[in-house]
């Protein structure tokens, strides 16, 4: 697939942000003076030919009132990893979920992020995830600063 000058436009506007309001594609569509409809079609063609994975939300934690953030990292045996990632990403409170290789040094291969309004509630959700997944070796890791975050611009005005 080869973007159309409308498709970088639509990147253009995506990685802007979405407008927080009810209907965020609507609102891009007017802007770029196309359809709502046209404006998802382009979007999930763009996505089917691998060129952007996906559209989320960065959320900045402290300003929403979360005081503790935590990365829950795990150690799960490969014959377990595919259903304890499913399990955990179907869970409200995990934000992140995904699988890295383990080291000689470190042998956590799958992590997991949490938010609460305290250690101790981040703590409570571990063991919470523990018990569900049937995994007893994690550590939590505790965010101390939160860093400015912002996306890949591959398209500018």
């Amino acid at each position: 697939m080869t973007l159309t000058d409308l498709d970088k436009k639509i990147v253009i506007e995506l990685q802007a942000g979405l407008p927080l309001v009810s209907r965020p594609f609507e609102t891009l569509a007017r802007k770029l003076d196309i359809t709502e409809e046209e404006l998802i079609t382009r979007v999930h063609a763009i996505q089917q030919a691998g060129i952007m994975r996906r559209i989320g939300a960065a959320l900045r934690h402290h300003r929403v009132g979360f005081k503790a953030n935590a990365m829950i990292v795990w150690q799960i045996s490969e014959d377990k990893i595919l259903e304890v990632g499913e399990q955990m990403a179907k869970l409200p409170e995990v934000t992140h979920c995904y699988q890295r290789a383990a080291l000689p040094q470190w042998p956590y291969n799958f992590y997991t992020m949490v938010h609460g309004q305290s250690r101790e509630e981040c703590q409570n959700i571990a063991v919470r995830l523990s018990e569900i997944a049937g995994v007893t070796n994690y550590r939590l890791l505790y965010s101390v600063t939160e860093l400015k975050k912002s996306s890949m611009k591959y398209f500018m005005d």
